[in-house]
């Protein structure tokens, strides 16, 4: 019965009235709604799924452009924390309510799935509709090109993580967003003030991992490649020419690399050296994340 006058009610409705409920249910713009209703010849529901397989024909057809601008995320706390990279095609859009507020829920759920990118998308949000279901809203109403780019989740249950958000948009979102992970179990001020500016170190030396040996080794590879095309043009004899190779190769991994990084907060020392003046006998870096919009 109740199903029955809700039904007589839409039918009543004059075509304005329609549009402008289509246009709270599903945020579409004016135009959009009103073809939706006149080729559902009034129907609701059914201009509803018009626009919802409109939206991802829309959606698909941005997909092909860059989505280099948008934010990083993080949630959870310092036992579990998760980092989540969202693009889109301008900064215009990455400080747009709407794309904020799918950015803060989808950082909590990521955290919810530690990073699974396929759980993730499969997560009912608020409205209950799915992650994917929603981003692909998100583009239809919003005209730009939508990503959800880098997820990293640190969890270690004899680790204390440590965070910082640089150039922030919003409470949690930032340009740039760095985890790291100490493990110890002293829980002093010195190994809170050491978390934290490791990781805005991190934010401005930007490593590439932990140890050298740990360096990606495409990575290693192509910077190889680089320095011996570099010197194959220099005249040197070979032997002289291997000696420079390898002193490049060698300032490459420590520029690289976290420990033996130059600290920031005093340059002539290096973060490794920082550590052990700290005399924490059990102070260990285990792990970070660092993720910067388009990087």
């Amino acid at each position: 019965m109740v199903r029955k006058r809700k039904r007589l009610l839409i039918n009543n409705m004059s075509d304005v009235e329609k549009v402008k409920k289509l246009r709270v249910a599903t945020g579409a713009g004016f135009k959009d709604c009103n073809l939706a209703i006149k080729e559902a010849d009034g129907d609701l529901d059914k201009a509803v799924e018009i626009l919802r397989v409109k939206g991802i024909s829309k959606a698909s057809k941005k997909m092909s452009r860059e989505a280099k601008e948008g934010v990083v995320a993080i949630s959870g706390d310092e036992k579990k924390t998760s980092i989540i990279e969202v693009n889109c095609e301008t900064d215009f859009v990455a400080k747009n309510d709407d794309f904020i507020d799918f950015v803060k829920e989808l950082s909590e759920l990521n955290n919810k799935n530690d990073s699974n990118l396929d759980n993730l998308k499969k997560s009912k949000m608020k409205n209950g509709s799915s992650v994917e279901d929603n981003l692909v809203a998100l583009i239809a109403k919003i005209g730009e090109k939508i990503t959800i780019g880098q997820t990293k989740t640190i969890s270690n249950s004899s680790s204390i993580n440590y965070q910082y958000l640089h150039t922030v948009v919003r409470d949690n979102l930032a340009k740039l967003a760095v985890i790291v992970s100490l493990e110890t179990k002293e829980n002093s001020e010195t190994v809170k003030n050491f978390g934290k500016q490791l990781s805005m170190h991190i934010a401005a030396s930007n490593p590439l991992a932990l140890d050298s040996t740990l360096i990606d080794k495409s990575i290693i590879d192509k910077e190889q490649e680089l320095i011996t095309e570099e010197l194959k043009n220099s005249g040197k004899p070979e032997d002289i020419a291997k000696k420079i190779s390898e002193g490049k190769m060698n300032k490459f991994k420590e520029e690289n690399a976290l420990m033996t990084q130059a600290w920031v907060m005093e340059p002539k020392k290096k973060v490794k050296d920082v550590l052990k003046e700290l005399a924490i006998n059990d102070l260990k870096i285990k792990e970070f994340s660092r993720i910067k919009i388009g990087e």
